[in-house]
């Protein structure tokens, strides 16, 4: 049964067509809580206001099969629960690689994947390195290199969460960490890990909330974005 909307003055969406100009990131559609009626409402406003890229976060099947099947050029990305239209041109070759996103365990990947596919549709060209998590301590040096050469890591990690602090022990650059629901029950739904990054000794982590992919991706691209600003390069 839906909700009784009698009584609610106005409309329901009230899309943020401007926020880009504001702050160089879009409003993104986070459909869960929205119907699928409102969600294709959301996306259409900033269709129509010029907006892009147009994300849709969180979304369900009923979410994604209904803004497809009205913008059939949309991407969809149903492990992340994500839809893209509009995307920004991919950066030149020069700027590939700046974002590393790393994740402890394949477990992992759905959030890792809703960073990298918002860095994508923003123009970032992440580099995506799963399952190499402290429990085989081998798999993060065999990375290092990689990790050490980005400009931004993002760290995606469940359970405790060692490899966020790990990571930052490797590298000279920021490390963005996101904690994950993922774990057995100790693991309080990615509270353990929200709390094991909070409190790291390793300096250079910056912490977003449990399972916020894009949260993490904005940051990211935000810290690359300052660097171009002050070296003359792409804005």
């Amino acid at each position: 049964m839906s909700a009784d909307l009698r009584g609610l003055d106005g409309p329901t969406v009230r899309a943020d067509v401007a926020r880009g100009a504001r702050t160089g990131e879009p409003e993104v559609v986070y459909a869960a809580g929205k119907t699928p009626a409102q969600t294709l409402t959301a996306v259409r406003a900033l269709l129509e206001g010029g907006v892009a890229p147009v994300l849709v976060t969180r979304a369900e099947a009923e979410h994604l099969a209904v803004v497809a099947d009205a913008y059939p050029q949309a991407a969809v990305h149903a492990e992340a629960g994500m839809l893209v239209l509009a995307p920004l041109a991919p950066l030149d070759d020069r700027l590939a690689g700046r974002v590393v996103v790393v994740t402890a365990g394949t477990s992992d990947l759905t959030v890792a994947t809703e960073c990298a596919v918002t860095l994508e549709a923003l123009g970032e060209r992440p580099t995506v390195l799963a399952d190499v998590g402290v429990a085989g301590l081998h798999r993060v040096l065999d990375v290092r290199d990689t990790l050490a050469a980005a400009d931004v890591v993002v760290v995606v990690a469940g359970m405790e969460a060692a490899l966020g602090p790990v990571v930052a022990g490797l590298v000279a650059a920021p490390v963005v960490a996101v904690p994950t629901s993922v774990g057995y029950g100790a693991a309080q739904d990615g509270m353990t890990a929200l709390h094991g990054l909070l409190s790291a000794c390793t300096p250079g982590i910056a912490v977003v909330n449990v399972d916020n992919g894009l949260g993490a991706a904005l940051l990211a691209r935000r810290i690359v974005r300052a660097g171009d600003r002050r070296h003359g390069g792409w804005e």
